[in-house]
């Protein structure tokens, strides 16, 4: 989970390669006019995203094998309604604003224009110690950040 450009997708393919579970990016679960509202450059509103989380939620209580969704799961709502598929550990990408800017100003082809990342860092509820989330800084390799998520997983709860 994080904002935009955070390396969600980047993270979570290599932690499910390494994990021996399905990835899929949660960009892919939009409808339509998500991703067209997203590419004009307004933000998402809450009533945007309810069926999208959805549809989240679904994947991932549907999968039959252990599966890493990226998707922003920007607030505790929208974490509780991803929750509702069942156990979920969610991984906080977090860094500081320039770098996820840098990095979103450097993708191409992606449907979300750098400029929306003020509204999500805006809407973006860090998880609180409650919600056993895994937090990890983006300034390191992915390879260590994957490292750093598998112990973490790892542990014992």
């Amino acid at each position: 989970m994080g904002v935009s450009g955070c390396g969600k997708s980047t993270v979570g393919s290599a932690l499910a390669q390494v994990i021996g579970a399905v990835y899929v990016d949660g960009d892919d679960l939009h409808p339509p006019e998500n991703v067209a509202k997203m590419a004009r450059g307004e933000p998402l509103t809450d009533a945007d995203r309810w069926p999208w989380l959805d549809r989240v939620a679904f994947t991932l209580a549907q999968s039959e094998k252990p599966i890493v969704l990226g998707c922003s799961a920007l607030k505790r709502i929208y974490r509780d309604r991803i929750r509702t598929a069942g156990r979920t550990t969610f991984v906080h990408l977090t860094g500081r604003p320039e770098v996820i800017a840098d990095r979103m100003a450097n993708r191409p082809g992606h449907f979300m224009p750098p400029h929306l990342l003020a509204s999500q860092l805006a809407t973006l509820e860090p998880p609180g110690p409650d919600e056993g989330a895994i937090t990890v800084d983006i300034v390191q390799p992915t390879a260590s950040m994957v490292e750093q998520i598998v112990k973490a997983l790892n542990r014992p709860t």
